[in-house]
């Protein structure tokens, strides 16, 4: 996700794309999908966010996984694969505790399963699973433990629309108005104008989600988006950094006109702590 976009060249023959050198007809068309089915999955069941978060999740660390084995980084996949399978239905399930239970015997399983195959490398590879264990499975976490309260759905969707919030309310202040990089060495496209723009949409869309959606009040859910913008732009810088760090463009090419499921879920997943946090706090439960 980025908050700026300045142009970079002509756009491919053929191809309709924005000032980001985006495909917007098929990053438009993919997004609502995607939100459709986020949708469908918050409203069937209770539990409908986890069959489409998990899957989501395994497909992350699997770009994550390509990502580091181009950094010569070689992780013990199997166990952060199960770890990531068991991490979401845990916080659901079984709350706070219960995730944290997860995650550390996750971490565990790395070391012993990559230490069984011996020590050379071994601090590195068990250092970048870790690294993946922690950034995806467990942070994506906290969304179950917001889905895990009996107005959980309710809760999921606003934490989905203020992260939303940020994503296209960046893009467009950035395109529009977008002249002053903020972090030019990690995230080039991203401007202090997008940040400005994010953060705007980010307020007022929590502010009307949240007594709307919860029956929480108003300036409860414009704290909730600026934390919501804050985390969101520490998750695009954050891939922007790794990806830098292991000299890869992009960690996959899933989604046509987005790129892969990480470029999609970066904002969320550093959102999602913060936003059950201050959930947690600052509105009742329903």
């Amino acid at each position: 996700m980025t908050s700026a976009a300045t142009p970079s060249g002509p756009p491919a023959a053929g191809k309709s794309t924005g000032r980001a050198g985006r495909n917007l007809p098929m990053a438009i068309a993919v997004a609502l999908l995607l939100g459709g089915l986020a949708l469908a999955a918050l409203t069937l069941v209770s539990w409908g966010w986890l069959l489409l978060a998990t899957p989501a999740i395994l497909l992350a660390v699997w770009e994550l996984n390509e990502g580091m084995q181009a950094g010569r980084i070689h992780i013990p996949l199997v166990p952060v694969w199960l770890g990531a399978m068991a991490m979401l239905p845990a916080a659901y399930l079984g709350g706070p505790a219960a995730l944290m239970v997860a995650f550390g015997l996750t971490i565990l399983a790395v070391v012993c399963w990559r230490v069984a195959s011996g020590l050379d490398g071994a601090a590195r590879d068990i250092g970048g699973g870790a690294f993946i264990v922690a950034y995806a499975p467990f942070l994506a976490a906290f969304s179950a433990l917001m889905l895990a309260a009996p107005d959980g759905n309710r809760r999921v969707i606003v934490f989905i629309l203020v992260t939303i919030a940020s994503d296209i309310g960046g893009y467009a202040a950035g395109v529009l108005a977008g002249k002053h990089p903020m972090a030019p060495s990690v995230s080039p496209k991203k401007s202090w104008e997008g940040f400005a723009g994010s953060a705007a949409a980010c307020v007022v869309v929590g502010a009307i989600a949240v007594p709307t959606l919860l029956s929480g009040a108003w300036w409860a859910g414009a704290l909730i988006g600026l934390v919501a913008v804050a985390m969101a732009t520490l998750g695009d810088l954050v891939e922007s950094m790794l990806k830098r760090d292991l000299g890869i463009k992009d960690l996959g090419r899933i989604l046509p006109g987005h790129g892969g499921i990480m470029d999609r879920i970066d904002s969320l997943l550093l959102c999602a702590p913060g936003v059950w946090w201050m959930m947690l706090l600052l509105v009742p439960v329903a």
